[in-house]
């Protein structure tokens, strides 16, 4: 390993360090001298003892060894493998903590990568009760001498770590953890479980359903002959699907899909104060945000905004999550999503809600279905744009065209401050200004934020819209 010069590091050295930052990987940072450590476990403003695993020319990372002065926001987690689990990132912070913690990384993205200097982030909206909370789950499987043994993968890495249970999914898929590992020993299920690569399952937290996606290389018919036996071990299941042919060794999903008993999609229903309840049915492929209770509160985030009958253009609309909420509430709504599933699943779900009337649905990346006639259309006719991008964020294609529909109003959701703060400064170049960041804890005990950002077109002076 190439040496650093002028660096009092050594792979294996220990130092005493105070640690002045946490990132949303859960690693805490630190200095030796001019060199950067980084140190899974470490929170801001304590101080330990660490030892040095990797040296890099800009960079070094460490193993906690000893906490010589510990925060007083430090809590005791309450999951057993944390810290070896790679699912949360942050129960080692108390809850508020979290909550102070996440409002600062998307304020830094925004002054850092978007250029937003000042800018006022509202504090992070948390849960009453920040466990129990996560709707769907995917499951490694591992063939064992019974059959197969189900957990997650270890942190950074995609070494098998067995589990009991989740203290952080919905109790319905805590137990469903439990009944898994049990089909899994027995010798009537287990051995052609032995062949499934994932098991990724999805709860509704209101109507208490869930349906199951079991991941194979290629197509495996013979589950159908285990899948009843799966099902009578699983509280509030209706539905077992095979998902196979993934696209790639680290996809937990397939592209194909074929059911092996019952149904595919699950029932979600959503209620805020004064609105009709929002019903989804969806499956274990679909996107769905995994915190029912947030989105709820989200909705009335939206809600409060009082959008009245506006026409709205959904983009990245997935299942229809949001294209419901508006057209529950009056407004004329054109949803544009990529995944052909997802938009039969919309439509659906536009049907069992009664707003077939006053929804509609595109197919296509949402860059291309905007430099359509059609989508240009749709955006010249909008009062509002509200968008939901993946993690990667908005085409800059899809920015620009907004900007030259000069819609109004956008309302832009985010599951990543990075590519949030990339998008908003697009947008600002493109004549729109940045007037509410509400950040809502939809992942407690991880590093993940959604952020809800409003904007409207013109310059800062005036209220919002």
């Amino acid at each position: 390993m190439p040496a650093v010069a002028a660096s009092p590091l050594s792979v294996g050295s220990e130092h005493r360090v105070r640690f002045t930052d946490l990132l949303a990987n859960g690693q805490g940072v630190a200095r030796v001298g001019a060199m950067v450590v980084f140190v899974w476990g470490g929170l801001p403003d304590e101080t330990a003892r660490v030892r040095v695993t990797e040296l890099k020319k800009t960079y070094a990372v460490g193993e906690l060894l000893e906490i010589v002065e510990s925060s007083p926001e430090r809590a005791t987690p309450f999951c057993p493998v944390f810290g070896t689990c790679g699912g949360c990132q942050a129960q080692h912070l108390s809850y508020e903590g979290q909550l102070r913690w996440k409002t600062r990384l998307v304020r830094d993205a925004l002054e850092r990568i978007g250029g937003f200097a000042g800018v006022a982030v509202e504090p992070t909206i948390g849960m009453d009760l920040p466990r129990a909370y996560r709707n769907k789950m995917a499951l490694v499987v591992r063939a064992s001498d019974e059959g197969a043994d189900f957990g997650f993968y270890q942190m950074r890495s995609h070494e098998f770590v067995p589990i009991a249970g989740c203290p952080v999914v919905l109790p319905q898929l805590d137990d469903e953890i439990a009944a898994l590992r049990s089909a899994g020993r027995d010798p009537s299920s287990g051995p052609e479980l032995r062949n499934v690569k994932h098991a990724i399952a999805r709860a509704g937290a209101a109507s208490g359903e869930s349906v199951l996606s079991l991941t194979t290389e290629a197509a495996a018919p013979q589950l159908a002959s285990v899948a009843s036996n799966v099902a009578a071990r699983v509280r509030g299941i209706v539905g077992i699907r095979n998902s196979f042919a993934p696209a790639s060794t680290n996809a937990v999903m397939g592209r194909k899909h074929k059911l092996l008993w019952g149904r595919s999609a699950m029932e979600e229903r959503i209620q805020v104060p004064d609105a009709p309840e929002a019903r989804y049915r969806v499956s274990a492929a679909s996107f769905f945000q995994i915190n029912t209770a947030m989105v709820a509160r989200i909705f009335e985030l939206l809600a409060e905004r009082k959008i009245g009958a506006a026409p709205v253009v959904d983009l990245y609309c997935g299942a229809g999550t949001f294209s419901i909420f508006f057209a529950l509430r009056g407004c004329e709504v054109v949803g544009v999503e990529e995944n052909p599933a997802a938009v039969r699943e919309a439509s659906a779900n536009a049907e069992l809600n009664g707003v077939t009337a006053r929804t509609r649905f595109l197919g296509g990346r949402v860059e291309a279905v905007l430099a359509r006639p059609e989508g240009r259309a749709v955006l010249g006719s909008a009062e509002l744009v509200f968008l939901d991008p993946p993690r990667k964020g908005s085409d800059p294609h899809t920015l620009d065209a907004l900007g030259a529909a000069g819609v109004p109003r956008i309302w832009y959701l985010s599951c990543n401050p990075a590519t949030l703060a990339r998008d908003l400064a697009h947008l600002r170049e493109a004549g729109y200004t940045l007037e509410t960041v509400q950040p809502v804890d939809l992942f407690p005990q991880t590093g993940h934020v959604e952020t809800l950002a409003f904007l409207r077109r013109g310059s800062s002076e005036g209220g919002p819209p």
